[in-house]
């Protein structure tokens, strides 16, 4: 499988902040690549560089053989691009804005109004077609900016968190749509800070943190090394932190971790038994209202090498 999108030593800085430092990374053609990390770690402008919206400082970068720094609109034919802001217009109906886009790219009018309503028909927007597109839903909104991307059947698809700000049927249909071109053959570079989306529906993912990438892997990879771990999610009454020390001390071969002021995850190599637990917290009176087992995900990878908790992925930019 050869590498469709390569990027080597890209650096870009806005005055004294450094957004991107110094990173490198391919992504091979039929893949989809998970760009994974908190808000403001420098995935936009990553993506930015990729297609030619931002200039890098220092680095260099190659789309399907082209030099994208030497000449970025070259690869522009290659490439699909949805921001996580649609740019589409809020004045055009759903079919204009895809005949206008598609207009863009120099397709004869036959043909573009032909591919503008297929993908009307694969997205679900037949009729809202001809409906201001200033009138959609929000996930009406992000199907047919995807739409527009793909209008003129790109090789590779840059998708800058697709599914913010979506509800939870808009961002299943969404994620579903991508699931769909990616198994058609269309390379995709996705960024998100949705850890489990990434671990959903990405082949590979790299972790980036503070402009700088931490870790690299398919997700089986990523994953092998808390194959063995065993979890469990402790939902109790009375709970507080003597009682989790106390449960430190007494267990000291398992992990305990307040995640929140009721829960408390429990980790450790072998399976957990919630007998001795429920009796240690009894002393002091703490009563375990819920045990849930939980395997280990992505989200537990990301956490270990970047001490960042999930909850932070979701702060504003």
């Amino acid at each position: 499988m050869d590498e469709i999108i390569v990027a080597d030593g890209l650096v870009k800085q806005f005055d004294a902040v450094m957004a991107v430092a110094d990173i490198s990374f391919c992504v091979r053609r039929g893949e989809m690549l998970g760009f994974l990390g908190p808000n403001g770690a420098g995935k936009t402008t990553t993506i930015n560089m990729l297609t030619g919206l931002a200039r890098p400082d220092a680095g260099a970068i190659h789309i399907a053989g082209v030099d994208c720094v030497a000449n970025p609109k070259a690869a522009q034919y290659h490439i699909g691009v949805v921001p996580d802001e649609s740019n589409l217009y809020p004045e055009l109906t759903g079919f204009e804005n895809l005949c206008f886009c598609a207009a863009l790219y120099g397709m004869p009018k036959q043909v573009r109004q032909q591919r503008a309503r297929e993908l009307l028909t694969t997205f679900g927007l037949v009729k809202a077609s001809d409906r201001k597109f200033g009138g959609y839903s929000k996930g009406m909104k992000r199907k047919l900016t995807i739409a527009a991307g793909i209008i003129h059947r790109p090789k590779i698809l840059f998708l800058d968190e697709p599914t913010m700000g979506l509800d939870v049927s808009g961002a299943r249909q969404l994620r579903q749509l991508i699931a769909d071109l990616h198994g058609a053959g269309t390379t995709i570079f996705l960024t998100t800070h949705y850890i489990e989306e990434a671990e959903r529906l990405c082949d590979r993912v790299a972790f980036i943190v503070s402009g700088r990438i931490v870790k690299t892997g398919s997700i089986p990879e990523l994953l092998a090394p808390i194959q063995g771990k065993h979890g469990m999610l402790l939902v109790c009454d009375g709970h507080d932190t003597e009682a989790t020390q106390t449960l430190a001390e007494a267990f000291p071969e398992m992990t305990f971790t307040r995640q929140d002021k009721d829960t408390l995850r429990v980790e450790a190599d072998s399976p957990i038994l919630v007998g001795p637990l429920a009796r240690s917290l009894e002393a002091h009176h703490v009563e375990i209202l819920e045990a849930r087992r939980v395997r280990p995900s992505l989200e537990d990878v990301f956490v270990d090498i970047t001490g960042i908790e999930a909850k932070a992925m979701s702060d504003k930019r």
